[in-house]
């Protein structure tokens, strides 16, 4: 078989068309070669910049501010939505609702609504005393649950939280000593025991009962700690309508529990961070207490 190249050579035709071929392969790979000019090149990069950006500026609105974007905010998130609303609301009244005077007693709306129940206590010095006992025994068993729950099961953690809190209340029971309420019905039978002094702010009964019904939870007793909290919302209720706690007091001892058993939870997740058992979401892991 005779080389290709013998064929092109005795027909000039041939030759002819192989060299046109082998040009145009050549002219279109120089073509591809070729580099856009500088001014395409930024003009291409400004565009990108434009599209990314938004503008010269490099900013737009977000997408949330525009009316469908609001409408889906309102749609996916309602709960924040609603908490907007009543910032935006109780701006309003905070800056124009009349400010109690100083020789004025404080205005509790626990107390207004509970006017009923204080008259009907006042009138029955025995039922005072009998819902001042069954408050202390709740109290006690409140107590008796974390004392069990360190001294028998080896979990701290409920026993740390109520030590934190009772001692940031007896700080800042020190620090703002609020006046007692006029209308107070005191009874030997309240706790503490005897009908002595005490702080209003914050409520130690309802913070114990809700570190008390958390530490529950966390072991999976859950009808326990229903019943622990139906006991902390009638234990508010007798406060209130015995004038023994002011509203505010009560609200932030709820707050106080939560947070007080948080912090409690950090501070052995941080002590047992080096274990096999850091992050560990159940009291078991806080065993080493004695350990560290």
């Amino acid at each position: 078989m005779p080389p290709p190249s013998l064929p092109a050579a005795r027909d000039p035709a041939a030759a002819t068309t192989t060299a046109r071929r082998r040009s145009s392969k050549e002219g279109g790979a120089a073509a591809a070669k070729v580099h856009p000019a500088p001014a395409e090149k930024e003009g291409k990069k400004m565009g990108a910049a434009t599209a990314a950006g938004g503008g010269e500026s490099g900013w737009r609105l977000p997408e949330w501010c525009s009316a469908a974007g609001v409408a889906g905010i309102l749609r996916r998130h309602p709960l924040p939505a609603l908490f907007a609303c009543g910032l935006l609301l109780f701006m309003a009244v905070e800056y124009t609702i009349p400010m109690v005077k100083p020789d004025a007693p404080p205005l509790d709306v626990g107390f207004v609504v509970t006017q009923g129940m204080h008259d009907a206590v006042a009138a029955r010095p025995w039922l005072n005393s009998l819902l001042a006992a069954l408050n202390t025994v709740f109290v006690a068993m409140q107590a008796g649950y974390i004392l069990w729950a360190i001294l028998f099961e080896q979990r701290p953690r409920a026993a740390v939280a109520a030590l934190m809190m009772f001692t940031c209340r007896g700080m800042l029971g020190c620090a703002t000593q609020l006046p007692l309420p006029d209308e107070f019905l005191g009874s030997g039978m309240d706790f503490p025991v005897g009908n002595v002094s005490f702080f209003l702010f914050f409520s130690g009964h309802v913070a114990g009962a809700v570190i008390a019904a958390a530490d529950m939870r966390r072991e999976g007793r859950v009808a326990l700690a229903r019943l622990y909290d139906a006991l902390n919302l009638l234990q508010v209720v007798r406060l209130l309508a015995c004038r023994g706690h002011y509203t505010i007091d009560l609200a932030v001892g709820v707050g106080a529990g939560v947070l007080f058993d948080t912090i409690a939870g950090w501070y052995f997740d941080a002590k047992n961070a080096d274990g096999k058992n850091a992050h560990c979401r159940s009291c078991q892991c806080h065993k080493a207490l004695l350990s560290h």
